[in-house]
């Protein structure tokens, strides 16, 4: 039957009735205007709240559209749960435990693009570029600087210098020397974000006419701190509709074993005069919403722009973020933990004949490179990707996928997902276990229930057995004690 079904859909994808633009092989020289471009978006530092609909007051209309067009997958995971090795493992298509990079850079540890063997493989964008694409970029790469020569392998264009966090707000809502805490509703013009003037400048791009199928690569700031967003963001919320993020609870720390209470700050940096910490808490929660609906606004903006200037139908969208975020849950407030809140990402892909489907596979950032290489067909890098591609899910959302979803926060630190378990396994080998099917926020660990033994066993077979010793970096929270 299932091989019925698949030749179904093969005479459907080769009649074009579904839709779906036939990519053609990357030495078709006569084909370059059928072969599909690429639009990849990536955001910083949005949950999961926009696909789930579990923050109800949160508003992202964008998001939304691209939802009723795309393959939604709902258990999605990011490699890392922190910004640069997150990138790095999928801009290369390596898992951390296979690269050393776990953790975000600091003045002493190298840049791994330059200083690593990372300097000589072939990473998305050059891929591309080799295959004879036209690759452009802006807004937040890779979260460290790249060389120049470097850039050029990559893009034809040079995205790094302009972008930024900015701007800065002037009132600090936790206690540090910098103004990163900030929450402001922004009076000035749009333009002094750079997430509008690098939507601006893909938009031009878009707007001209492409001899060759293009990469397009664009990265948001937001929804990341500081707290800042045009004042219209802010009024699309009222104080009094916030409330404190779904899954909370208050001794959700009492059956966590002591390598993961190590991760959190317990919202200690919660500090405000005058002010209680539910109610910095939920001005948080109230400036991460209009950070997050001016991201969507920019994704709004650029799907407009391509839909109007007649690439749909010719063009695959991606879009994600890097890694989750917490806003309070396990007493952590942004990420950079094994948890689901920090570990899961939305992933929305979207196809040129824009059906919606819901995808409940454990595929992680990781598979995003093979993915694409066998969408566009193009001429694979050199080196073994660790991703899978999704290809077969993109041609039957039904696709049985039996590969679970794996992050990592250190060497030894190991998080694996299915579509109805997370076990994590820490370094001292202290362990926890949650039912998603009973307890999606994880506030219950079964670890030591006895029934549960052939689900960690099971679980515990995708952690892999070597870790490559750590670059070195920063790590989020000053750790008490490193085992």
């Amino acid at each position: 039957m299932k091989i019925i079904i698949n030749l179904c859909f093969a005479v459907l994808l080769i009649s074009g009735k579904s839709g779906y633009a036939q990519p053609q092989k990357a030495h078709d020289t006569v084909a370059d205007a059928r072969r599909p471009n690429v639009l990849f978006i990536v955001v910083d530092d949005m949950n999961k709240y926009s696909v789930l609909k579990d923050y109800p007051v949160l508003k992202t209309p964008a998001i939304d559209k691209l939802i009723a067009q795309s393959y939604n997958f709902e258990n999605a995971s990011c490699a890392a749960p922190v910004c640069m090795p997150s990138r790095t493992a999928f801009f290369s298509g390596l898992y951390p435990h296979n690269t050393g990079v776990y953790i975000n850079s600091n003045n002493k540890s190298p840049n791994p693009w330059e200083k690593t063997f990372l300097k000589d493989i072939e990473i998305l964008p050059e891929n591309f570029k080799r295959n004879g694409y036209t690759t452009w970029a802006m807004g937040k790469t890779f979260h460290i600087e790249i060389g120049k020569e470097r850039e050029e392998r990559m893009f034809d264009n040079r995205p790094v210098a302009k972008g930024g966090y900015g701007p800065f707000g002037e009132e600090k809502y936790w206690y540090g020397p910098n103004n990163w805490s900030t929450i402001q509703p922004w009076e000035g013009p749009d333009s002094d974000f750079p997430d509008v003037r690098n939507v601006d400048a893909a938009i031009d791009f878009l707007e001209q006419k492409q001899d060759k199928p293009f990469f397009m690569y664009l990265g948001l700031w937001r929804p990341h701190t500081p707290y800042t967003a045009p004042k219209r963001f802010f009024d699309m919320y009222q104080d009094e509709e916030m409330t404190l993020p779904p899954g909370y609870t208050e001794n959700d720390m009492d059956d966590i074993p002591f390598m993961g209470r190590n991760l959190v700050d317990s919202l200690n940096r919660f500090s405000k005069e005058g002010l209680t910490k539910k109610q910095i808490w939920l001005k948080l929660m109230k400036a991460y919403c209009a950070n997050t609906s001016f991201a969507d606004w920019n994704i709004g903006r650029i799907m407009e722009a391509l839909d109007k200037n007649g690439h749909a139908g010719n063009t695959i969208v991606v879009f994600s973020s890097d890694n989750g975020f917490h806003n309070g849950t396990k007493h952590r407030w942004e990420k950079a933990t094994l948890w689901e809140q920090a570990d899961a990402v939305p992933l929305l892909i979207r196809l040129p004949n824009g059906r919606a489907y819901k995808c409940p596979q454990t595929v992680s950032l990781i598979d995003i490179y093979p993915t694409l290489v066998e969408y566009c067909r193009l001429d694979p890098p050199e080196h073994k990707l660790d991703g899978v591609s999704l290809v077969p899910v993109l041609n039957n959302p039904h696709y049985k996928w039996d590969r679970p979803g794996f992050t990592t926060y250190g060497e030894q630190y190991a998080s694996v997902r299915d579509e109805r378990y997370r076990y994590i396994r820490y370094p001292d080998g202290s362990q926890e276990l949650y039912d998603h099917q009973t307890d999606p926020y994880e506030n219950n660990n079964v670890v030591h229930k006895p029934e549960m033994k052939p689900v960690i066993s099971r679980l515990s077979g995708a952690i892999p057995k070597n870790f490559k010793k750590s670059i070195g970096g920063r790590y989020e929270v000053v750790r008490k004690q490193n085992l």
